[in-house]
């Protein structure tokens, strides 16, 4: 089979024929129909994860169908389309697994990081934690809601948004828009606060009430004058610092949750957030149970990525142009 492979730190991709691997105990064989490129496969590259196992296929963003079980899979069948995410396993023991928290487990490991993932023809995983797609749904465009859907989606509901909450959305990006896009669906309002006023239209169309660019003005203001502000900031932006100049922008009991953030480290006035009762937190992606109803959310409500399908061979000139700001919309690599 073609696979891409990361061979270390600031090496390019090899693209390869590898063998194709066969499935043990309780494991799926997966022919990859689809695989986003994530921001996350360019940390992989630049040395952001000091745990990562190289060589390794990159790729976390995989739709597919199961082609093969290893001995005691009785589910999912032969023939099923299912989707794989940034969590690969987990101990399945611990408080955190035995919970539905997976994602929290202190061993648990990453797809396309230390276990080989979707930059492949085929791809083994976990038969626990692939899940079934939603009839009807693209697999090629579904991709990317293996971790930029996911991560949007359940880091709006880990924060408490509901219908009717003010939520802020920082950065129109993969996971920004997507989450734009869930807030809606769920009956808040939105608002977006980016750098500049290139995406407000497009904010605007998606359903953004208030659109807020951090080149003309203070997002902490504008964002307070908005009903006495954000109850939710959700920052989707690879900055740290974009988040933090948020906060003021919260309503009292308000959450600020980063799902994006940068080296820089995170520094806030403790006096408002105590006399305001402010919570901070952030969420990685989210567990099997989330990414199911990420997908079904999803699937109810229309929500799909715009996307620009690619080739394997195309998928090193995909990541130059993310490292250089140049990407437009969400690369994702089409084996049909």
């Amino acid at each position: 089979m073609r696979a891409a492979v990361a061979t270390g730190v600031n090496a390019p991709l090899f693209l390869t024929e590898v063998d194709t691997p066969a499935p043990g105990p309780g494991e799926v064989l997966v022919k990859i129909t689809a695989c986003g490129v994530c921001f996350s496969d360019l940390g992989l590259l630049r040395g952001h994860y000091p745990f990562a196992r190289f060589p390794v296929v990159p790729g976390h963003e995989i739709t597919g169908v199961i082609t093969a079980v290893g001995d005691g899979v009785s589910w999912p069948e032969v023939g099923t389309p299912v989707g794989a995410q940034f969590l690969y396993d987990s101990c399945g023991h611990c408080d955190y697994c035995v919970r539905g928290e997976q994602i929290l487990c202190p061993r648990k490991r990453i797809t396309g990081i230390v276990a080989d993932g979707g930059y492949a023809e085929y791809a083994v995983l976990k038969a626990g934690y692939v899940t079934p797609l939603p009839a009807g749904l693209d697999p090629i465009a579904a991709a990317p809601l293996m971790c930029a859907g996911l991560t949007a989606f359940n880091g709006l509901r880990q924060a408490g948004a509901t219908a009717g909450s003010r939520v802020a959305v920082i950065g129109m990006g993969g996971i920004g828009t997507l989450a734009i896009r869930y807030a809606v669906a769920i009956g808040a309002r939105v608002a977006v606060v980016s750098r500049s006023r290139r995406g407000e239209e497009s904010a605007k169309a998606l359903g953004a009430e208030l659109f807020v660019a951090t080149e003309e003005t203070d997002p902490a203001p504008a964002l307070k004058a908005w009903d006495d502000g954000a109850n939710v900031v959700l920052n989707a932006a690879p900055s740290t610092s974009a988040a933090a100049a948020t906060l003021g922008g919260l309503a009292p009991d308000g959450t600020l949750v980063l799902c994006g953030y940068g080296s820089e480290p995170l520094e806030l006035p403790t006096m408002p957030m105590v006399l305001n009762r402010l919570h901070v937190m952030a969420s990685p992606s989210g567990s099997p149970h989330d990414l199911r109803d990420t997908l079904a959310f999803s699937a109810t409500h229309g929500i799909l990525p715009d996307i620009t399908p690619i080739g394997l061979d195309q998928v090193p000139a995909a990541l130059e142009a993310m490292a250089a700001g140049t990407a437009h919309g969400r690369s994702v690599i089409s084996f049909t």
